[in-house]
Order: structure tokens, then sequence, then C-alpha cells
């Protein structure tokens, strides 16, 4: 039985290259599952990779998605029949923009009955980068301060979150105003606007002239690159993302700073987590969000996986209300 599924076979604008088609079903193999997708969220992760940035890694034709929840509904040879029914993150297999989805069934990870699925589509990129980011790459402790651009996004509230279970001071850079009153609510000390002030002279004045002791970069470009001067010396930047499209300034950084530049690939972590540390850290990040200790964004509009064009319209609009844009079942 044919199934959709989205998919591109070039590089470009989603909107230009991204397309619906029936695929065959297909059955899971040894130590798989085959899961129903019933919500995805649209991510800029998951968009970045259709516009090339990662060209040489990708093989082509591909389906886009890298997170989204679903129901169990067939088990291959060596998985526990007990799997099917249960709805679970199928992670680390096929791209998940599509209605069934083949995935290992030993990073399958089971989602609580008390989370409904526009939050349990949402459980894997912002919530493990923001968690590995400052515990495991940064190792931040309480009273340390932290200053991050583009904190007005999903994964920037989530670190905002952090902060107040942690203890560590966050300086959050945004964009727009209309984010300092949720920032500050979600547990940020301070919200800078970078389109109306200097981000490096007001870290400066907020931290008496000695600097952040860690900064988090989701943007790259002039952004990114003014962050390693808003450092105390020797510590660290940590890139997780290159929402401008463009690189930091390597040659500004080393030659008028003495700041330390770390990358954080979600991807590189998961080629060297073991099973447990994977279950592990799940676990522990499920515990927070299931007893409300750390909430997500809630979606704000839903479209059926047929009608992604309006969605990835809607998900890229500039400026729109914060929420995520799901495609369902």
């Amino acid at each position: 039985m044919p199934a959709q599924a989205i998919k591109y076979y070039r590089f470009g604008n989603p909107l230009d290259v991204l397309s619906v088609e029936n695929v065959p079903r297909g059955s899971p193999g040894q130590g798989e599952v085959m899961v129903r997708m019933t919500a995805r969220p649209i991510n800029p992760s998951d968009l970045i990779p259709i516009r090339g940035a990662y060209a040489h890694r990708i093989s082509l034709p591909s389906v886009p998605g890298y997170e989204g929840v679903g129901i169990v509904v067939d088990a291959g040879p060596g998985v526990s029949r007990e799997w099917i029914g249960r709805r679970v993150l199928p992670l680390r297999g096929e791209g998940t923009w599509q209605e069934y989805v083949i995935s290992p069934a030993k990073w399958l990870v089971r989602v609580p009955s008390s989370l409904e699925d526009g939050i349990a589509a949402q459980l894997y990129i912002n919530p493990i980068t923001a968690w590995l980011a400052c515990t495991e790459k940064l190792e931040l402790q309480a009273g340390d301060t932290l200053v991050v651009n583009a904190c007005g996004s999903s994964l920037g509230r989530l670190i905002a979150q952090l902060s107040r279970i942690a203890g560590y001071r966050l300086i959050a850079v945004t964009g727009n105003a209309d984010n300092e009153r949720e920032l500050l609510r979600l547990g940020a000390a301070h919200v800078i606007h970078s389109a109306n002030v200097s981000v490096r002279h007001t870290v400066m004045e907020l931290t008496q002239g000695r600097g952040a002791d860690a900064a988090i970069d989701s943007i790259g470009g002039a952004p990114g690159t003014e962050l390693a001067f808003c450092l105390k010396p020797y510590e660290t930047l940590l890139g997780i993302g290159l929402l401008s499209g463009r690189p930091l300034d390597g040659e500004a950084i080393r030659s008028g700073t003495s700041t330390l530049y770390k990358m954080f690939h979600l991807r590189l972590w998961n080629g060297e987590a073991t099973e447990r540390s994977w279950h592990d850290t799940f676990d522990h990040v499920l515990e927070m969000i299931a007893g409300g200790r750390l909430t997500l964004m809630d979606s704000v509009i839903r479209y059926p996986l047929a009608e992604f064009r309006h969605a990835v319209g809607i998900a890229e609009t500039p400026g729109r209300a914060a929420g995520k844009v799901l495609l369902t079942d």
C-alpha cells in the first residue's frame, strides 16, 4: 500500500524543491520498527539542509524532518511485538516528513501519556541540544554568566528556563523587543535588543567589564562574531547553528580575542552517545518536561502533511507570533 512522503531531488528554496508523492510503504528490517507518524514540527534545522547547507552529506532524493511523534504499527525481526501500539519518538531513522517512518528500535523513546502530540513532537532537537550545550559542552555552574543570541527562538526559551533550574545568569540577545517580557518570565536575567544597542558594550556593562563566562551562537556571521568579544579571556563560544547562512569571522576572533570557539552538532553527539547515555539524557529531559520544570512552545497551527507548502510558508514568515507549526496525520 503506498504512503505519502515529502521529498526533494535538488537543493534550493523549500517551496520550490519540495513535493509530495506516493511511495511504497516498505517494512521494518532486523532490529527496526515502523511508525505511523502523527505530528512533526517544522524547525529551522529541517529547512536549512534543503537549501544545500550540508549538501556534502545528504544523498538525494531525501525526505526532510528530524523529529516527530507516532505510533508503532509493525516490528521487524529481533524486536519485541510489545512495541506495537506504543507512542514513540522514531529517531535516527528515516526523515519524518512522511506517513510512515522506519527507525532502529534501540533508539526509540517512549512518550509519556501526559504529553499531547504537539508537545511530544518537539522533544528532541531543541530540548536535547539545550541540555547538552549547557551541561556537557559548556559545563555551566551556578553563578556563571551566559550570553545567547537568537534567544527568542524555541531553543533560546529552553536555555532561559534551564538558567533558572541550574542557577546560571542568562543575558538573552534578541532582535525582537516583543520577546523581552517572556524571556524574563522564563528565567533570563537581562534581555538585550540587538537592533538598538551594541551587544558587546551592553554585556560589558552588565558584567562590570569582566565579560561573560560562556556564549552560545545560533546565527553566525557578524552577530556570532560579536559574541566572541563579549567573553572573559579564554572562555568558550559554542556555535550551534548558522541561521544567517554566514560563517563567523575567524580571523577577527583569532586576532582580537582569546576566545575558544567550539561547534556543537547533535548528529555528532548521536554518533558518540552510547545507547545508555542516549536514553539517560532523554529520561532526564523528559522528567523535567513532564514535571513542568521545562515547557515547550505551544503549536500555533497544524497542517496535514499534504499541505506542507502552507505550513512551511507560515513557519518562515518573518515576525510571526511565536509557536510551532506542525505537520500532522
